[in-house]
């Protein structure tokens, strides 16, 4: 199998570079044609590698691409699950090289989606490719390949309901993870939630003379940063009243063992250019990021921020904010919490509005199912190493739905790197991980159709 992939190599590298070079942003409407552009790329590339019934469905908003192949009905099958669609470059000034132009630098593959999630889903594709061409396709395959993951995944859980007979399957099979290194293989066994809403304060009723009305009249610029500023306290944990009622703590034992994990503080630090590392108290650097909920501030804005100067009191200002959720804390209910606490510390010099965006739940999936094994047994063929069981501090809100709606558990795994720089500039996969992706797949279907 692996003479297949050595002798195709540079091909699937430029497909990979062609899919890439699409700007299939979902959040910005600008790039809608290309995003719909991108689903026609990826149902060709489906049909060419050997799938059925391959076909873009249409949803309310981007589509979901579908093809299957299946080879016996007695047969286990496997759900694939990706997307297609990728975060803004934004800020693009701090690109080194267009995002959208692919360039391998140092072994690594430089273009906005080329790690989250372009070349890990394209690996799935290229190694059924792999497995139809050598006749060694063991079980049923199923793709589902969505447009709007970037965005909350608005349409996918509709289409899902809608489906559940078509999209029947023993796994579900996602590649949109991390591993700890290159010699270091691991599996993602958790996930955080997410809930992500939008602020705005307004304070009077259009932009003042910041010398006539200032010290007069509240900014509102001045408020949400205070309001901002009071939602962690002295030991880094949120404020909001009743935030930590339901987090699931992680026991001592677990907690241990994630301590194994290969792990450099200063090498941390080093690679962010950063003097010291923050976060709350009494929890390591990797607990923080995995086991613990957070909130931060994803951009703020407001007021005049053109070139020179302009002497405002702005009217309003406004922020995104992200609250990343563990074990047992429902995105809904943590929205509802945070909106009634930030109305509630808000001075009556000014008014407050939230809009919740999209949100997700928590979600662990377990170390003893077959489709974990055979993701162990996988790696440990291809990588020579057994993979470490690791918690991440991502979302996927799909994987506690496809459990809901479909009865299905997900194994996670991802071949990519925490240094990929996903949703920044300069984002990067290595070609090592895309080719051993392609390499460690086949080997799970394998392993997955015998235990």
């Amino acid at each position: 199998m692996n003479n297949y992939l050595e002798a195709n190599k540079d091909r699937m590298l430029e497909e990979l570079f062609t899919l890439l070079r699409i700007p299939s942003v979902s959040a910005d409407p600008a790039f809608s044609e290309h995003v719909f552009a991108t689903a026609e790329f990826v149902k060709e590339q489906l049909i060419k590698a050997g799938a059925d019934k391959v076909e873009v469905c249409q949803t309310a908003g981007f589509p979901i691409v579908y093809g299957e192949k299946i080879i016996d009905p007695s047969k286990p099958t496997v759900l694939c699950y990706g997307h297609y669609d990728v975060q803004p470059s934004d800020p693009i000034d701090l690109w080194d090289s267009p995002p959208f132009e692919p360039v391998i630098k140092d072994g690594k593959i430089y273009a906005r989606g080329s790690a989250d999630d372009k070349g890990q889903m394209y690996m799935q594709v290229k190694a059924f490719e792999m497995m139809m061409q050598n006749n060694s396709l063991p079980c049923n395959v199923k793709f589902m390949i969505e447009g709007e993951e970037e965005v909350g995944s608005t349409n996918l859980e509709i289409f899902v309901k809608a489906n559940k007979e078509r999209l029947k399957s023993d796994a579900v099979l996602i590649c949109d993870t991390s591993m700890i290194a290159n010699d270091c293989p691991s599996i993602t066994t958790g996930l955080r939630g997410l809930s992500y809403l939008e602020v705005e304060v307004t304070g009077p009723n259009r932009d003042l003379h910041s010398g006539v009305y200032g010290g007069a009249v509240a900014n509102p610029i001045n408020i949400l940063c205070d309001m901002i500023a009071s939602l962690h306290d002295e030991h880094r944990r949120i404020t909001i009243p009743g935030f930590y009622d339901k987090v699931d703590e992680v026991s001592v034992a677990e907690r241990e063992a994630m301590a194994k994990a290969p792990f450099s503080i200063d090498d941390y630090k080093a690679h962010l250019d950063i003097n010291d590392v923050l976060g709350e108290e009494g929890y390591s650097t990797i607990e923080r990021v995995s086991i613990r909920p957070t909130l931060d501030v994803n951009g703020i804005w407001g007021g005049y921020i053109g070139q020179g100067a302009k002497t405002v009191l702005p009217s309003k200002a406004y922020a995104k904010i992200s609250m990343r959720l563990v074990p047992n804390q429902s995105h809904e209910e943590i929205t509802a919490l945070f909106e009634a606490h930030f109305k509630k510390i808000a001075p009556a010099s000014v008014k407050v509005k939230v809009t919740p965006h999209h949100g997700g739940e928590p979600a662990v999936t377990p170390t003893d199912s077959k489709a974990y094994k055979a993701a162990e047994k996988a790696m440990e063929v291809t990588f020579g190493k057994t993979p470490i069981p690791l918690r991440t501090g991502g979302s996927i809100p799909i994987v506690t739905m496809f459990e809901r709606e479909l009865n299905t558990k997900s194994v996670l795994m991802g071949f990519g790197l925490d240094s990929d720089a996903i949703h920044s500039p300069n984002e990067h996969y290595g070609v090592f991980n895309y080719f051993k992706g392609i390499e460690t797949i086949p080997q799970f279907f394998h392993y997955f159709s015998i235990l």
